[in-house]
């Protein structure tokens, strides 16, 4: 704590100095659950204002991972994937960032590791709205679930470069395997192994970062609703993955966690809800083959933009 907050005063004067700003003008660093203010006016006026997160931090927190080791990854438009590092500041070596992951009261400041895919769901809209082969991002399942595997075919999504952990800005989209065979369910199925491997090279990073194998991830966003999909995914990471049935969207949770835990009002070490769970079934060899095939497919991505 006392390392982190000279750190932030360090940083803090720096950039006051550079923007030509008064110290005394920044806010104070408050945790992420306590008592802020109230409402002034209007219909809940009086109200307290109770709870503060950031979103992906946020989603951490409501998927309860309140353990070192605990992970979990948001499927929107992009993926974010946070794993707690406990009080640890962890600096990465594997193209992940550090970041706070929240604050309760007077408790220790909590860290954690975070990284990020560009495109997740987005590829499911591009398979809508640019290739035509779905008419909505729901019939994803049926279409990839009508092939029982890509067949060697790779779809890198690099539409504006890659994100974590290879921060290459001069990457662009690939298609590679394809063959007379090749139909619409192979690439629709490619589209969504696509994100799996992005966000089993970023869980790969965290092992290698924080020491610690993650033994399962917790998931939530949109993309969670693909069961098929989910899948995929425990059979690429080679872990169970876990999804709350009721709640898909455990950025709102997680806030909303905070500020009860502020007011006392709740018990947030108890979270309701069945927890389906995908375990995985492809063996050790045929995934780590997967994976080496990815990895020479995103390399062949690299580059291409000057």
């Amino acid at each position: 704590k006392q390392w982190y907050q000279r750190r932030v005063a360090i940083t803090a004067g720096s950039m006051c100095k550079f923007f030509g700003v008064s110290k005394k003008m920044l806010p104070k660093i408050c945790s992420s659950a306590e008592i802020y203010g109230h409402i002034s006016h209007g219909s809940m006026a009086g109200k307290p204002i109770a709870g503060c997160l950031g979103d992906q931090q946020a989603a951490l927190f409501g998927q309860h991972c309140f353990l070192r080791g605990e992970a979990k990854c948001t499927y929107g438009t992009g993926c974010f994937m946070l794993t707690n590092t406990g009080t640890d500041i962890v600096q990465s070596k594997h193209g992940l960032l550090t970041t706070v992951a929240y604050k309760i009261g007077s408790e220790p400041a909590v860290y954690a590791l975070e990284g990020a895919v560009a495109i997740g769901g987005e590829v499911v809209r591009w398979l809508r709205d640019n290739l035509g082969i779905i008419s909505s991002s729901s019939e994803v399942e049926q279409l990839s679930g009508t092939v029982d595997s890509s067949h060697d075919l790779y779809f890198v999504p690099a539409f504006s470069g890659l994100y974590a952990p290879y921060w290459d800005p001069t990457a662009r989209g690939l298609i590679i395997g394809i063959t007379a065979y090749s139909n619409s369910a192979h690439i629709a199925r490619a589209a969504l192994e696509a994100v799996c491997f992005q966000v089993c090279e970023i869980l790969q990073s965290m092992d290698a970062d924080s020491g610690i194998k993650l033994q399962c991830l917790r998931s939530d966003g949109g993309m969670t609703k693909n069961q098929q999909f989910l899948r995929m995914q425990a059979d690429v990471l080679g872990i169970p993955v876990e999804c709350r049935a009721e709640s898909s969207e455990a950025t709102a949770m997680g806030a909303g966690m905070a500020a009860a835990k502020a007011l006392g009002v709740w018990n947030v070490e108890k979270l309701p809800g069945d927890v389906l769970t995908y375990n995985p079934d492809l063996g050790d060899e045929e995934r780590n083959g997967k994976l080496a095939r990815w990895r020479d497919a995103v390399q062949r991505s690299r580059g291409w933009v000057n």
